[in-house]
């Protein structure tokens, strides 16, 4: 009897372990960001180099502060993509990654397949945004817009424990 009993209290357990684990992964690390409605979506600019405030409107966003690459935001925007590749820096290896499904204006497949059909443009949003993190947008061809964080070569390199490479800015102390 006590074997049973023993047994019931652990498969109970692990079912709440299990359920607190999801919980966690996907609802309680992740805050709304509140839009300042100036600055919140940023390309660099091919003249300057410098990240610059784009056009947009109907931005939400959210993050977490328990890792860099959380971040997800969607917008729209009035600015054509033909303008934008004259004006800011294209990004060639996007790789949108996935949100949590209640965060339902961001969809990483749909994303994906649009830049992979030429439908989306990927920009640089913003090149070490944090050591070793760039903040990537990508545009629509009907406007719609998406921010994310995705780790640059520099990031993939020291977060390994590598040296850093030649090319690469230092990372700041303690990371």
């Amino acid at each position: 009897m006590s074997g049973k009993l023993f047994g019931g209290a652990l498969l109970v357990l692990s079912i709440v372990a299990g359920i607190a684990m999801y919980y966690l992964q996907v609802y309680a690390y992740y805050d709304e960001v509140q839009a300042n409605g100036t600055d919140d979506v940023v390309m660099t600019v091919l003249a300057s180099g410098q990240a610059e405030p784009i056009l947009y409107e109907d931005y939400q966003a959210i993050d977490s502060d328990s890792s860099p690459i959380r971040y997800r935001a969607c917008f729209t925007t009035t600015m054509s993509q033909a303008m934008m590749t004259e004006t800011y820096e294209i990004f060639d290896r996007p790789e949108p990654l996935v949100a949590p499904s209640w965060f339902d204006c961001f969809d990483a497949k749909e994303v994906g397949a649009a830049l992979e059909s030429g439908k989306a443009l990927a920009f640089m949003g913003q090149e070490n945004y944090q050591y070793g993190i760039d903040r990537i947008v990508a545009v629509m061809d009907d406007g719609r817009g998406y921010v994310w964080h995705q780790i640059n070569h520099c990031g993939e390199v020291v977060f390994d424990g590598k040296p850093t490479p030649a090319d690469c800015p230092t990372p700041p102390e303690g990371d």
